[in-house]
This record gives C-alpha cells, structure tokens and sequence, in this order.
C-alpha cells in the first residue's frame, strides 16, 4: 500500500508540475490555415500577397457599408469615382476632360490649349461663351444665332491698336482701314481731302456721273459738263467741238452777270446785250467785221449812230430808207473836186440831202 500510495504522490506532483509548464508554441505550416479559423483579436506585422500591415495605430476602420480613413495615398483609381460631398484638393489636378456644371473660383488661370465650349448632340454652342453675373446686369460675351459673337457691353482696345480682318487694319482710333472702299454711311463730320472714285450723289441735289464727266447741281437733263438748274432755268457751262467754250443759259431765260448784286451785263432771252455803268477797253472793239484789228480803237461794220444820229458809208445819196434831218453819208469813193459825203437837211424817206466838203483838186 506504502508503494502505492508514493507512486500516486509521484504522480500528482508531475502532473502537477505539467500543468504549471507553459505550452509549447504550435507549428503552423504555409498554407495550413484555412476557412473561418480567427475571431476577434489582434493580428500583428500582418502580411499577405495584396495586403501588408505597418500600421502601429488603427488608421482603416471597415464598417458595414463603408470604410472610413483619414489620409490615403492612391497612385490610380482605375473606375469612375463619384464624390457626394465636397473634394478639398490642396495640389494641383491634372485631368483630361473635366465636365461642370458650375466654377466658382478666385485664382489664376493658365492654359496651355483653348477654351472650348460644345453645343449638345453636335449642335450649335449657342448661348455659351463667357458671363459675368452681379451688378445691375449680366454682362455677356456669347456664340449667338448667325455665326456671330455677341458682347452686352463695349469693346474698347488700346489706342494703339486695331480692328482687323485678314491682318489688314479695318478701324484704328482715327481712322479707316485702306481696303474699305464701300459704305453706306448716313452722317458723317467734317472730311478732309475727300477722294471719290466713281459717281457721286449729294441728297439728290448734287451729282457727279462718272460716265458722261458731267456735274450736276439740282437738274435731271444736263446739257453741259457743269449743269445747274433751279425751277425750269438751266445753266451750262460745256466745251464745243471746235476748242472752244460756252457758258450760259440753256433754256431760253435771260443772263445777268453780276457785281456787288448789281446787274453789270444784262442778256436778254433774244440775245440783246445791255451794259451798265462805265465800260472800258484796253484795245480796239469791233463790231460785225470778220476780219478785227486793233489798229482802230472802234471798228464798225455797218452804219453807227451816236447822239440819234445816223451815219454811214456810201457811194451817193440814199435812194431808199428813212432818214433823220443831220443823218450823215460818208463818201465811199473820193476824189479831187468831188465832196466828202452829203448830209440830210430834211427827213422823210429817203429825205432832201445836200453835199459838204469838196475835196481840193
């Protein structure tokens, strides 16, 4: 029984002791853990073939629908991301295509390619262009209907520079480009050396036809290279077709020539000549001869009259005619003894006449 009993002692303090030794570490071989085998806990240095773990502090929380981190650093996303709140970006993005619906931003622009706006379905992008809302007003730079930019407000360059289309200057500050040669301008101010190629109209009043050479003030039949008309009197003034000028009235009204608003030279609808006032010539004047020389200060070719006396050139007393009583004709053909003319002592037709002057022998 002693032995017994001793072995049993033995034995329980082995036991014992056993149960006091710690365990030994399990062995796991790779790819010996399978299924569900790990609840709660903390899993250390863990490392997969996707997955390695360095963290020392909980920075990926997985929830039921969601995980929440607070940095993550992402090289690529390679599917559509969709953000429901607002996206804080403190660098810079770069993107190829960025579609909004609105910007609202306070920084610098720079571009390295254009600004593009795109209409819908391939249409026109009428409408869109740039906008600035606040103040009274929007103000719009916009694509409108008809190819045509359309600004609510005023374009003001430099002074130094210039409107342009094909690099040719259309309008600078004070002037017109070269290559506009035609308008319809309805008011313009004062012009300066104002050249006109072609014909040319002033209120229906004043024209200049380019293909007759003809001027024309207020007539809608000119007859001369300068024309003026007023009511149904005309003047022209036209060159002949032997070298020669005339000027006057084309219709049958009189022409006064004028000084000091006085009539100084009247000519009447008939052709009669009326002077006023004193009349001076440097050199002889003729009247009706074909032939003129200045070596007579007058020279007439018919019969002259001068203080209601006639006088004339003849070769004998009158035969026909009515005469006045101191009438005078001039012997035509003198000669030694004969008279130099006769006059007449009484009218009537042809009147009495008496011979004078005889001529010495």
């Amino acid at each position: 029984m002693t032995d017994i009993r001793t072995n049993l002692e033995a034995i329980a303090v082995e036991l014992e002791r056993l149960d006091r030794k710690p365990a030994a570490a399990p062995v796991i071989h790779d790819r010996e853990l399978s299924g569900n085998k790990i609840n709660g806990g903390i899993i250390t240095n863990f490392a997969s073939a996707g997955i390695k773990d360095n963290a020392s502090t909980n920075v990926l929380v997985v929830e039921k629908d969601r995980i929440v981190v607070d940095t993550a650093s992402i090289s690529t996303i390679p599917n559509a991301l969709q953000v429901d709140g607002a996206l804080t970006v403190n660098g810079a993005i770069y993107a190829t295509q960025l579609h909004v619906d609105e910007i609202t931003a306070d920084v610098r622009n720079e571009r390295t390619s254009p600004l593009e706006f795109r209409g819908e379905n391939n249409q026109e992008a009428l409408g869109k262009g740039v906008i600035w809302t606040g103040g009274k007003y929007t103000k719009q730079f916009v694509l409108q209907q008809g190819d045509r930019l359309w600004s609510s407000e005023h374009i003001d360059l430099h002074e130094s520079k210039t409107f342009r289309i094909a690099n040719e200057t259309v309008i600078s500050k004070n002037a017109l480009g070269a290559g506009i040669t035609e308008s319809n301008l309805k008011s313009v101010g004062t012009l300066t050396n104002l050249r006109v190629n072609g014909n040319l109209d002033v209120d229906e009043f004043f024209r200049y036809d380019a293909n007759s050479q003809q001027l024309v003030l207020g007539a809608e039949t000119p007859n001369g290279m300068l024309t003026m008309e007023s009511w149904d009197h005309q003047f022209i003034i036209d060159p002949t077709e032997d070298r020669k000028w005339k000027l006057g009235t084309w219709t049958t009204s009189a022409l006064n020539i004028v000084t000091d608003d006085t009539t100084r030279i009247a000519i009447g609808e008939s052709g009669n000549v009326t002077v006023t006032g004193k009349t001076n010539f440097e050199r002889g004047v003729g009247i009706g001869v074909k032939n003129f020389t200045d070596d007579a200060d007058l020279t007439v070719a018919g019969a002259v009259r001068f203080q209601g006396k006639k006088q004339e050139v003849g070769e004998s007393i009158p035969t026909n005619g009515n005469y006045s009583k101191g009438d005078i004709v001039w012997n035509s053909n003198p000669t030694p003894t004969a008279y130099v003319g006769w006059v007449c002592v009484r009218e009537g037709s042809p009147g009495e006449w008496k011979r004078f002057g005889q001529i010495a022998s």
